[in-house]
């Protein structure tokens, strides 16, 4: 799930449910209330929108006190005289948090609370046949009274005015309504809590989780641990993160793993270049003592020492050439020179070198040439004589046959033109052929001096050609012969519309 609308599902979930919950609560709640509310006051009827309504639902409380009392002075109102009746009448009233007062005359006879507590509302009781109340309604006294009065008058036995309040103080609400505010204030607190509670948990799940995971792959590959695997099925731009933290840990495990390869191919060049170099050093130094000491006592001898020593010296230039040539070839520092070369005369050219060289060597040189005198290919011309005579120069090195035979084809291969050169020296196993062009490797396990060679000749080929946007491959046989292929891609002009 996109975290877009994870965030919209969390901001309508915070808004809806708590909602949606709180309305179920509240109703569910205000019926049980009103449903104890009316057994404790014996109401009926009773409705959310009279409970919020203070005077209404205080008027309803004391209706049936009220018609009792009214009953009572129409049918005995000397009664009104008796302190028994009068407390009975207000112990009653207490329970449904009122008192009464009771005037006779302009003299109040009775009042249920203290002289203290009534004062305010004693000087703004109506008078006789003023207020008009009835059950369902009264008088509210403002001001410091803040009380609901009911009145009902009536004339007692000697003839004198009478008048009997029913007086409910609305200043403090009904302790049933407080305690049903303070519950629907509590659940609305609890469905919050809820809601964020179940959201927090579902973003950690969704969010934090993975986050998690995440920080903890950050910490691994920081202590330069790689081998483990950061695996995410969410389709979410946490999971988009997710993956490219895991290709960003593939990678720093590849650039590890290239770099341990490349510090064992160091090492291995070095090891190369001590052998390669000791050789030589040896051998010079060995034919320089034996001139100092006097052993080339004659003019063919010291002939001999010389031509040894300026052999073996050209054996060690040729070594640190190949070394200087390869390092510029690995870091991209080779400036090549790319020119439109025609294929036919190029490789004439090369041709009729390479048949005057090898013929020195006692090595029989054919050329065939399949390519029309149109093809021409885009290339470095002295990078790809570079690449042919390298080998040469491995067929030469390895041959054993003495009738030793080299072969240069050129064919046309469609958007390519194809070279082969074709020996028939002792060929290549099979287990080593898929090698040959790695940097530093031999095919010639016990290093034989007499074949000299650093091991990277063919990784520079191959780099070479490589860069000429070709590619080049082998095929051998042992004790007949190998093929080396490489193909550089034609030249094609582009015809401009005019």
């Amino acid at each position: 799930m996109k975290l877009k609308t994870r965030l919209i599902i969390a901001f309508l979930t915070i808004i809806l449910i708590p909602i949606v919950l709180t309305v179920a609560m509240v109703t569910v709640m205000s019926k049980l209330q009103i449903s104890s509310f009316e057994k404790t006051y014996g109401l009926t009827g009773t409705t959310v929108e009279s409970l919020s309504n203070s005077t209404q639902i205080f008027s309803r409380i004391t209706e049936e006190s009220y018609r009792r009392l009214e009953q009572l002075v129409k049918a005995s109102p000397e009664e009104m005289e008796e302190a028994t009746v009068l407390e009975e009448i207000n112990e009653e009233l207490g329970k449904k948090k009122a008192y009464l007062i009771v005037r006779k005359d302009a003299t109040v006879v009775y009042i249920g609370k203290t002289p203290k507590e009534v004062e305010h509302v004693k000087r703004q009781l109506p008078g006789f046949g003023e207020s008009g109340s009835t059950s369902e309604n009264g008088v509210y006294l403002g001001g410091e009274a803040q009380a609901l009065v009911k009145q009902i008058d009536f004339l007692y036995p000697q003839g004198e005015k009478g008048s009997a309040f029913i007086v409910t103080d609305v200043s403090n609400i009904i302790p049933e309504l407080e305690e049903f505010f303070g519950d629907a204030l509590f659940g609305v607190v609890l469905v919050l809590i809820l809601t964020a509670s179940l959201l927090l948990l579902w973003i950690y799940r969704g969010v934090m989780y993975p986050i998690g995971k995440m920080r903890t792959a950050t910490k691994r590959i920081k202590e330069g641990e790689l081998d483990f695997e950061i695996s995410t099925d969410a389709d979410d731009e946490i999971g988009q993160l997710s993956r490219d933290l895991e290709d960003m840990r593939q990678r720093l495990k590849d650039s590890a793993e290239e770099k341990l390869e490349y510090d064992k191919e160091n090492k291995e060049l070095i090891s190369n270049i001590s052998h390669d170099l000791k050789t030589p050093v040896t051998t010079i130094k060995g034919y320089a003592e034996g001139i100092m000491d006097g052993v080339a006592d004659t003019s063919e001898k010291m002939e001999k020492y010389i031509r040894t020593i300026y052999n073996k010296a050209n054996e060690m230039d040729l070594l640190i050439n190949e070394l200087t040539l390869y390092s510029k070839i690995d870091t991209n520092r080779i400036p090549y020179d790319f020119n439109i070369i025609s294929v036919n005369d190029y490789f004439s050219d090369c041709a009729e070198d390479l048949t005057l060289e090898l013929e020195a060597k006692n090595v029989e040189f054919g050329y065939f040439n399949y390519v029309g005198e149109d093809v021409k290919v885009i290339a470095d011309a002295e990078q790809i004589k570079r690449v042919i005579h390298n080998i040469i120069n491995n067929s030469v090195k390895y041959m054993d046959k003495a009738k030793a035979k080299i072969n240069l084809r050129v064919k046309d291969v469609g958007d390519f033109v194809q070279i082969e050169l074709e020996d028939n020296g002792k060929g290549i196993a099979a287990k080593d052929l898929p090698n040959i062009f790695d940097r530093f490797y031999r095919t010639d396990a016990s290093r034989n001096s007499s074949k000299g060679g650093s091991g990277i000749g063919l990784s520079i080929v191959k780099k070479i050609i490589e860069e000429h946007g070709g590619k080049i491959w082998a095929t051998s046989r042992e004790n007949t012969g190998t093929t080396m292929y490489f193909v550089l891609r034609k030249y094609e002009e582009v015809p401009v519309d005019e």
